[in-house]
């Protein structure tokens, strides 16, 4: 089911959503990976205020690619997720409401997330470019000298976004040739496709 919702997330909105939904995020974002996430765990560990709220906020796993001309941001796709994982239950303890990346979280983060009412929203690996289209805004807002990992403030908007957009179409037909290419090539090898899922 398609599903619009505004960013910082509500509690409610939280509540809403569903394995499977499409999830159109209009709002504020925020992007950390590794060492920004590694700084902040070390300021929590001295006692010192975090560059950013987390109360409802949404973390995107992104490290961004130079902006072309005339544009906020350049490709925006997700990084793995599980390099996140020791961090990510002191987050979302503190509010965090959801995070966007790619791949299998660890157990502790699991726990964590129904915890906390939060959500994990898995992105398209390799749809960054068509992912930035949706960006409006970007910001340096903390940890500058990380350079691509220092975290940036996004806005996103998806107004008008809807799952029939040619975008998603071709996108999403290319990821499911490449996963029937795939399921295809291991029942050929004898494995059980369903077992790697």
């Amino acid at each position: 089911m398609d599903k619009h919702i505004t960013a910082p997330i509500s509690d409610e909105d939280a509540k809403e959503l569903r394995a499977g939904d499409y999830v159109y995020i209009t709002g504020t974002i925020y992007t950390a990976r590794d060492a920004a996430h590694k700084r902040m765990a070390e300021a929590l560990a001295a006692g010192e205020p975090l560059p950013i709220d987390m109360k409802n906020n949404i973390i995107y796993y992104m490290g961004p690619s130079p902006a072309r001309e005339g544009r906020p941001i350049g490709s925006a796709g997700p990084t793995t997720a599980s390099r996140m994982d020791k961090y990510a239950p002191d987050l979302l303890d503190l509010g965090l409401k959801g995070m966007i990346g790619k791949g299998k979280r660890t157990d502790a983060v699991k726990a964590a997330i129904v915890r906390n009412g939060a959500v994990y929203f898995a992105a398209v690996g390799g749809a960054g470019a068509l992912l930035s289209q949706r960006i409006k805004s970007s910001e340096v807002i903390a940890y500058d000298d990380l350079g691509t990992e220092a975290i940036r403030k996004l806005y996103a908007s998806h107004d008008g976004a809807r799952r029939g957009g040619s975008g998603y179409i071709y996108v999403r037909g290319q990821l499911e040739r490449l996963l029937r290419s795939v399921a295809v090539s291991y029942r050929r090898k004898g494995y059980d496709f369903a077992a790697y899922a």
